[in-house]
Protein backbone atom coordinates (compact mmCIF):
# COMPACT_ATOMS: atom_id res chain seq x y z
CA UNK A 1 0.00 0.00 0.00
CA UNK A 2 1.36 3.21 -1.05
CA UNK A 3 1.58 5.85 1.57
CA UNK A 4 2.85 9.49 2.23
CA UNK A 5 3.27 10.63 5.44
CA UNK A 6 4.80 14.24 6.33
CA UNK A 7 6.38 15.55 9.26
CA UNK A 8 8.57 18.37 10.31
CA UNK A 9 5.55 21.52 10.85
CA UNK A 10 5.76 23.67 13.59
CA UNK A 11 5.33 27.33 14.50
CA UNK A 12 8.44 29.40 13.65
CA UNK A 13 9.45 33.37 13.73
CA UNK A 14 9.52 35.01 10.31
CA UNK A 15 12.92 34.78 9.12
CA UNK A 16 13.20 31.46 10.81
CA UNK A 17 13.66 27.83 8.87
CA UNK A 18 12.26 24.82 9.19
CA UNK A 19 12.67 20.77 7.16
CA UNK A 20 9.44 19.38 6.01
CA UNK A 21 9.92 15.25 5.42
CA UNK A 22 7.95 13.34 2.75
CA UNK A 23 8.38 9.77 3.83
CA UNK A 24 7.02 7.22 1.50
CA UNK A 25 6.16 3.64 1.60
CA UNK A 26 5.04 0.88 -0.33
CA UNK A 27 7.01 1.65 -3.29
CA UNK A 28 10.56 3.72 -3.97
CA UNK A 29 10.82 7.47 -5.09
CA UNK A 30 12.80 5.99 -8.57
CA UNK A 31 10.03 6.37 -10.96
CA UNK A 32 8.10 9.34 -9.00
CA UNK A 33 7.29 12.46 -8.97
CA UNK A 34 7.02 14.43 -5.62
CA UNK A 35 5.07 17.51 -5.62
CA UNK A 36 5.03 19.96 -2.38
CA UNK A 37 1.59 21.80 -1.88
CA UNK A 38 0.36 23.83 0.71
CA UNK A 39 -3.43 25.28 1.71
CA UNK A 40 -3.84 28.51 3.38
CA UNK A 41 -6.92 28.60 5.49
CA UNK A 42 -10.21 30.15 2.95
CA UNK A 43 -7.30 29.45 0.05
CA UNK A 44 -6.83 26.88 -2.62
CA UNK A 45 -4.17 24.66 -2.90
CA UNK A 46 -1.69 25.39 -4.15
CA UNK A 47 1.97 23.86 -5.65
CA UNK A 48 4.79 24.79 -4.46
CA UNK A 49 7.95 22.87 -5.16
CA UNK A 50 8.28 19.31 -7.55
CA UNK A 51 11.08 17.37 -7.89
CA UNK A 52 11.18 14.54 -10.65
CA UNK A 53 12.79 11.16 -10.62
CA UNK A 54 13.20 11.03 -14.64
CA UNK A 55 15.46 13.61 -14.80
CA UNK A 56 16.20 15.40 -11.94
CA UNK A 57 14.65 18.40 -12.27
CA UNK A 58 13.21 20.97 -9.68
CA UNK A 59 10.69 23.12 -10.17
CA UNK A 60 9.23 25.99 -7.25
CA UNK A 61 6.85 28.81 -7.13
CA UNK A 62 8.06 32.08 -7.91
CA UNK A 63 7.03 33.00 -4.43
CA UNK A 64 9.62 30.78 -2.32
CA UNK A 65 12.30 30.76 -5.19
CA UNK A 66 15.68 30.99 -3.15
CA UNK A 67 14.18 29.93 -0.10
CA UNK A 68 12.74 26.83 -0.36
CA UNK A 69 14.90 23.80 -1.45
CA UNK A 70 13.33 20.26 -2.26
CA UNK A 71 15.99 17.12 -2.42
CA UNK A 72 15.41 13.14 -2.12
CA UNK A 73 16.90 10.85 0.14
CA UNK A 74 16.24 7.64 -2.02
CA UNK A 75 18.30 5.60 1.02
CA UNK A 76 15.26 6.64 3.19
CA UNK A 77 13.27 6.99 0.70
CA UNK A 78 11.65 10.47 2.04
CA UNK A 79 11.61 14.03 0.01
CA UNK A 80 12.46 16.70 2.29
CA UNK A 81 11.62 20.57 1.59
CA UNK A 82 13.75 23.26 3.51
CA UNK A 83 12.16 26.64 3.91
CA UNK A 84 14.32 29.57 5.06
CA UNK A 85 13.63 33.03 5.52
CA UNK A 86 9.88 31.74 6.37
CA UNK A 87 7.11 34.19 6.27
CA UNK A 88 3.77 34.87 7.79
CA UNK A 89 2.51 34.18 4.78
CA UNK A 90 4.01 30.92 4.18
CA UNK A 91 1.31 29.40 7.01
CA UNK A 92 0.03 26.69 5.63
CA UNK A 93 -0.98 22.69 5.93
CA UNK A 94 1.61 21.34 3.60
CA UNK A 95 1.35 18.25 1.54
CA UNK A 96 3.48 15.92 -0.31
CA UNK A 97 2.31 14.03 -3.36
CA UNK A 98 3.13 11.07 -5.58
CA UNK A 99 2.92 10.46 -8.90
CA UNK A 100 4.67 7.83 -11.35
CA UNK A 101 6.07 9.68 -14.30
CA UNK A 102 4.17 7.73 -17.00
CA UNK A 103 3.98 11.48 -18.26
CA UNK A 104 5.44 14.82 -16.98
CA UNK A 105 4.59 15.56 -13.70
CA UNK A 106 6.89 18.33 -12.88
CA UNK A 107 6.58 21.88 -14.45
CA UNK A 108 6.44 25.24 -13.67
CA UNK A 109 2.95 25.22 -11.74
CA UNK A 110 2.07 22.45 -10.44
CA UNK A 111 -1.37 20.80 -11.20
CA UNK A 112 -2.87 19.35 -8.28
CA UNK A 113 -4.76 16.31 -10.67
CA UNK A 114 -1.72 14.93 -12.03
CA UNK A 115 -0.95 13.60 -8.48
CA UNK A 116 -2.77 10.72 -7.63
CA UNK A 117 -1.52 9.96 -4.10
CA UNK A 118 -1.55 12.39 -1.04
CA UNK A 119 0.03 12.33 2.54
CA UNK A 120 -2.27 13.96 5.34
CA UNK A 121 -0.18 17.06 5.77
CA UNK A 122 1.66 19.01 8.45
CA UNK A 123 0.77 22.80 9.38
CA UNK A 124 3.29 25.12 9.39
CA UNK A 125 2.76 28.47 10.95
CA UNK A 126 4.44 31.57 10.77
CA UNK A 127 4.16 34.25 13.45
CA UNK A 128 5.96 36.22 15.89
Amino acid sequence: QLQLVESGGGLVQPGGSLRLSCAASGFTLDYYAIGWFRQAPGKEREGVSCISSSNGNKYYTDSVKGRFTISTDNAKNTVYLQMNSLKPEDTAVYYCAAQMELFRVCRESQRIDDFGYWGQGTQVTVSS
